[in-house]
């Protein structure tokens, strides 16, 4: 029973040092591929090497790197978390996290809809970087870097702000003023309207008054006719 067990043991033992052996000799054909700029090829040898033993740290940061140099800034970050999160050694996990901002950073910089995230995660992964190696010079600057990207985006989102709020109120008293005239439209029209009335009653009295006076003259004529008589003139044949 012993030596069947131990048999098993030193079976896996042997598969699993197989499989870092050549999961290390596929990161060293990654690494050789990278450094002459084929980097798709790197990243396939990469992948395999990870096939190998998916708990290489080393393949699992190599591949980060070189899915960032192709700009697949998504992919990289996940990379990039999971060998900062398998890293023991302090330096190495300050490169993870310095290379994960990185890869936040120009989320960031590619106006994502989520700028301002990105750049808090970016930030956030600089600072991890630093308390692993707070003496790395690069990891400073692109902190200082990507702060100093957010107090803008901040900047440029205030000012966004009021003069969406300035719009407003230019809108508001738009209004305001266009109700105003309106207001100023319907008094005048109302003016006219009882202008015309006025006008329209007048004319109306002048009118009657022309027929009051015809009738009295017409009145008078009759009366004028039955004092004088009236002579009937008849047509001959």
């Amino acid at each position: 029973m012993n030596r069947i067990l131990l048999f098993f043991i030193i079976n896996a033992l042997t598969v699993h040092l197989y499989a870092q052996d050549n999961s290390r000799s596929l990161i060293r054909e990654g690494n050789r591929h990278y450094n002459v700029e084929k980097i798709d090829e790197a990243e396939r040898s990469y992948r395999r090497a990870l096939e190998a033993d998916e708990r290489s740290n080393i393949a699992t940061f190599n591949l980060g790197n070189a899915l960032y140099r192709q700009q697949n800034f998504e992919e990289a970050v996940k990379n990039f978390e999971e060998a900062a999160l398998g890293k023991s050694d302090k330096n190495d996990k300050a490169r993870a996290y310095h290379n994960l901002g990185n890869a936040y950073l120009q989320q960031a910089k590619s106006n994502s809809p989520d700028t301002k995230q990105k750049l808090q995660e970016s930030i956030e992964a600089y600072k991890q970087s630093l308390r692993n190696n707070p003496n790395d010079f690069d990891t400073k600057y692109n902190l200082s870097y990507a702060l100093n990207m957010l107090k803008q985006q901040e900047q440029n989102q205030d000012n966004q702000d009021n003069q969406n709020n300035n719009q407003d109120n230019q809108d508001n008293n738009q209004d305001n003023q266009d109700q105003d005239q309106q207001q100023d439209q319907n008094k005048d029209n109302q003016q006219q309207q009882q202008q015309q009335q006025q006008i329209s009653r007048e004319d109306a009295q002048r009118m009657l008054d022309a027929i009051a006076q015809d009738e009295k003259e017409l009145l008078e004529k009759l009366q004028q006719k039955e004092r004088t008589g009236s002579r009937n003139i008849e047509k001959k044949w």
